[in-house]
Parts: C-alpha cells; sequence; structure tokens
C-alpha cells in the first residue's frame, strides 16, 4: 500500500499540496477516532496528558510528520517520484547514522561501511543534479527524526497517529476554513467524487499503518525490516515505468551505490541475526536437561 501511493495523491488534483495536506491530517484523526471507539481503547490518552515531556515529544513528531507527509505529496505531484523513493531508500543509513551522532551506539564495520558508500552516492547525485538531492535528504531525515521520536514516545502505532494528528487538527481546519473564505479550497467545488477522494486520505493514512502494527507482532523484526524496502521499491518503479521520469546516468550511478549499501547494511543484519541464533542454540545444548525429582 505504501509503495503504490504515488498512483493515489495525482487523483486530488486540482487540490494544491497544503490543502491534500491539511485533509490529510482531518481525516486520518478521523478514521483513527473511529477506530479507537471500535477497540475501546482511550485509557493511554488520560496517562499521555499527564505527562508533559511525553506530549512535548509528541508534539515534535506531529510537527515532523507534517513535513514529511507535505514534500512527499508536492514531490509526487511536482514529478519527482523516483527522488521521494531515493528519500525511503537512504532513510535506513540516515537512522543508522542518527543513532551514531545521537545515541552514541557504536557501529560494525560491515554497516560503517553501508553509511560511507550511502555518503557517496549523495555526493555523485549532488554533482550529477548540481545541487544536493533536497526532496530525498528532507523525506530522509525527517522520517529518520520521526522514527527517533516515537521509540522515545513509545506508543502504539494507532494511538500514536491519533495523539499526532489530534496536535495537527486544528491547524489543518484552521487552515481549510481560511482556504474556503478566499474561496480556493476544492472540497466542495469539484463535485462529490472529489470530495469522497479528499476525505479517504484518512484511510490511505492509516490503514497501512495499522496493518504494519499487526505485522510487527508477527514476523521477526529482520523480515519486517527487508518488508520495507519493498515501498521505495515500488516508488522507483512507478516513477521511471509510469511517470516516465527521466534517469540519466549520474542517477543511475547514485542508485546503485545505494542499493550496494543496503545489501551490505541487509547483509550485516541477516549476519549477526544467524549468529545470534547460533550462540542460543549453543547456550541451549549446553545447558544440562532437568532431573526429574522423587516427592
Amino acid at each position: 500500500m505504501w509503495g503504490l501511493v504515488p498512483l493515489f495523491w495525482p487523483l486530488l488534483k486540482p487540490a494544491g499540496a497544503i490543502e491534500i495536506l491539511a485533509h490529510r491530517m482531518v481525516w486520518s484523526l478521523a478514521f483513527v477516532a473511529v477506530a479507537l471507539v471500535f477497540v475501546r481503547r482511550w485509557a493511554w490518552a488520560g496517562e499521555l496528558l499527564r505527562q508533559p515531556r511525553r506530549l512535548a515529544l509528541v508534539a515534535v513528531a506531529a510537527a515532523v510528520i507534517t513535513v514529511n507527509w507535505g514534500v512527499y505529496i508536492w514531490s509526487v505531484n511536482s514529478g519527482h517520484v523516483v527522488e521521494a523513493s531515493l528519500g525511503y531508500f537512504i532513510n535506513p543509513l540516515v537512522t543508522i547514522a542518527m543513532g551514531v551522532l545521537l545515541l552514541k551506539e557504536r557501529l560494525r564495520p560491515l554497516q560503517w561501511a553501508a553509511v560511507g558508500v550511502g555518503f557517496s552516492a549523495v555526493v555523485v547525485l549532488t554533482v550529477g543534479y548540481g545541487q544536493p538531492p533536497w526532496i530525498s535528504l528532507t523525506l530522509a531525515f525527517s522520517f529518520a527524526t520521526y522514527g527517533l521520536v516515537k521509540k522515545k514516545v513509545n506508543l502504539g502505532g494507532v494511538e500514536s497517529l491519533a495523539a499526532e494528528t489530534a496536535i495537527q487538527f486544528l491547524p489543518a481546519v484552521g487552515y481549510l476554513v481560511w482556504l474556503g473564505s478566499r474561496g480556493d479550497a476544492t472540497f466542495m467545488s469539484e463535485g462529490a467524487g472529489h470530495a469522497a477522494l479528499l476525505a479517504s486520505t484518512g484511510v490511505v493514512t492509516a490503514l497501512p499503518l495499522v496493518c504494519f502494527g499487526a505485522a510487527a507482532i508477527r514476523v521477526p523484526l529482520s523480515t519486517l525490516g527487508l518488508l520495507q524496502y519493498l515501498a521505495p521499491v515500488f516508488q522507483f518503479l512507478l516513477g521511471v515505468l509510469y511517470f516516465h521520469e527521466e534517469m540519466p546516468v549520474e542517477r543511475w550511478a547514485g542508485f546503485s551505490l545505494v542499493w550496494l549499501a543496503l545489501c551490505l547494511l541487509t547483509f550485516d543484519v541477516w549476519r549477526t541475526a544467524a549468529a545470534g541464533r547460533r550462540r542460543l542454540e549453543s547456550a541451549r545444548a549446553k545447558t544440562p536437561a532437568a532431573t526429574p525429582v522423587d516427592v
């Protein structure tokens, strides 16, 4: 679903990126509110309101994901699908770099190599574009920051989205009211089909996240990480094959370096997980079986 989202945003034209973004915030809150009523999970909200520091982190997450959503919608509807996909390809590398710089995490040699190759890719693309790939970097850094903040907030997927969109709600509604007062809103002026598509931005936003949250507790984390590469792969293929965006040699070179970095990263994760399993099996084999005791 995340990989096919670039097909959805162009359907919302002539609405501009900011109007689409505002509707996405409003209708996402409506969708998750209905979901929370259905499952009767509200206790977390009271706890969150009594924790100002945690609430402040949710506000930061809401601000960062607002930037991410807005840039992504604009980039797709402006013909930059390939560059947007690059942002999500390099996101794991940015996340690792932030872990080193902000959390003082230590990297294994292959992780260092992956980050170095990823940095080289950005340099190659910068030379090719004549400027840094700002769309890709903004998407990568905003989403990596979002992940870092959410890790500290430690809320479930639906609850987190509800809290974030609750913070976004009033500014979004205010913008839509202001836009309507100027006669520039498209929600009521482009027909019922257009209005329904704008309202469905809540489903498009929340449903993949709900599925992701459900998958996270059912499959190994290493598998989940690999599956997340599918979204930018689909986005890249749509950009090249469906939207027919240009792929000059320097862009292919940059993407190839990014893919090499991801291969190094994936191999390192797989090797580390395999070594951990072997150690666990060895420890179990050395543990003596319990001896039955007569009572």
